[in-house]
């Protein structure tokens, strides 16, 4: 069975607008001035689908590619893409001899693991490229780099860098870069943001101290690269602004920014029925119809990225008009009841999308569901086949 089969037996559809991806990093590029941007893909492209939204951040004049796993960087690679790749979730004990090979950057947060980059860059008999990352406060993944007292000045982050400027030193590794993440750069007049860029300008100083001349130094996201012009540094990290949703939804709309959602959700109506008062709706009848009404049968559940906590809350569009789910959300579907509307088995039902015509979009479902837009474009894994509107996917 050919893709187009398999998608055609699927009564949903997550349509991605490639060309809304390109143009929304021109409008990041536009705001950070002669920064580079680092397009972040991680999560399968934060559900868009990473090949095609790789390359239609390229197009908008992305230098590089930031992803969480190895093997999302190998598949970039897979699929031809030769940009920089940077992948930082990197735990000991991998086989990063295929990272090496394929000239994709390892994140490195600890010595242990730069000392594995280097016995697999050996092996291969080649220098590996790394990027060192430093944990300026979010208490993450990253080398700690704050004294633990005065006394002790002494920091995982000393040492990463010094071993790391030995083997440079040596021919064993290239450090292209040095990164960190902020804790609240949703907030930007939170302390800590500044304390971080602080904290960050002391990395590089000892970086610099040891003879390490990086070529970028980025700590930005999204919510930093749209509110925190100070903090761009040599390259910005976007990832959520790049598929057209605001980070900052407390500070302003994806309109607001410039921005336009690339990700629209629709399912097909299974099944329609009319069900008189007093009808309870889903498992544990939390919604019991209070007069005689119609219910549709939405065949899409929380294994395809409906949120389970949507029950009750999450809404939808049918016929032009906004309701709201009805009762539990299940594996494979959900309910609605639409009253007297006219609805037919195979109308379409909008999730959520631009919110052009009125219809949701992710950041309502986020309010709805408790949540935040990050978690339901996310949501959506390959169950659910994608369309690619625009660019070359």
């Amino acid at each position: 069975m050919t893709g187009e089969q398999w998608a055609a037996l699927w009564p949903a559809r997550v349509t991605v607008d490639l060309d809304a991806i390109t143009a929304n990093v021109k409008v990041l590029r536009e705001r950070v001035g002669g920064a580079e941007l680092m397009a972040v893909v991680k999560a399968d492209a934060y559900g868009h689908g990473l090949v095609p939204s790789a390359r239609a951040a390229l197009k908008g004049g992305a230098v590089a590619l930031g992803v969480a796993q190895p093997s999302e960087a190998l598949a970039l690679r897979t699929a031809g893409i030769d940009a920089p790749v940077l992948t930082w979730l990197v735990a000991p004990g991998l086989d990063l001899a295929p990272l090496v090979a394929a000239d994709i950057e390892v994140g490195v947060s600890s010595t242990q693991v730069l000392e594995e980059v280097v016995a697999a860059a050996a092996g291969l008999g080649r220098a590996a490229t790394v990027q060192l990352k430093v944990d300026t406060g979010l208490g993450r993944n990253g080398a700690f780099g704050l004294p633990v007292a005065a006394s002790d000045l002494r920091t995982d982050w000393t040492d990463l860098v010094d071993q790391a400027a030995r083997r440079q030193a040596e021919g064993s590794v290239r450090v292209r870069g040095i990164f960190t993440h902020f804790a609240y750069a949703d907030a930007p007049e939170h302390p800590t943001v500044r304390a971080q860029q602080a904290a960050f300008a002391d990395a590089v100083t000892i970086a610099d101290r040891a003879g390490l001349a990086v070529e970028v130094r980025h700590l930005s996201n999204s919510a930093a690269t749209l509110t925190a012009p100070d903090a761009t540094w040599d390259m910005v990290r976007p990832g959520l602004a790049v598929f057209g949703l605001t980070p900052v939804p407390d500070l302003g709309t994806a309109a607001d920014f410039g921005l336009r959602p690339a990700m629209r959700v629709t399912a097909t109506v299974a099944l329609t029925k009319r069900v008189p008062a007093g009808q309870g709706v889903s498992y544990g009848h939390t919604y019991v119809t209070d007069r005689e009404t119609t219910l549709i049968d939405v065949p899409l559940g929380y294994a395809d990225g409906i949120p389970r906590h949507a029950s009750n809350v999450g809404p939808v569009q049918v016929g032009g008009r906004r309701f709201t789910v009805s009762g539990r959300v299940c594996m494979d579907q959900f309910l609605i009841d639409v009253g007297d509307l006219p609805v037919h088995a195979g109308d379409e039902v909008v999730i959520f999308g631009a919110g052009d015509d009125g219809e949701p979009t992710a950041q309502d479902w986020a309010e709805a569901a408790g949540t935040i837009s990050y978690e339901i474009v996310t949501r959506f894994g390959p169950r659910v086949p994608r369309v690619y509107l625009g660019g070359d996917g």
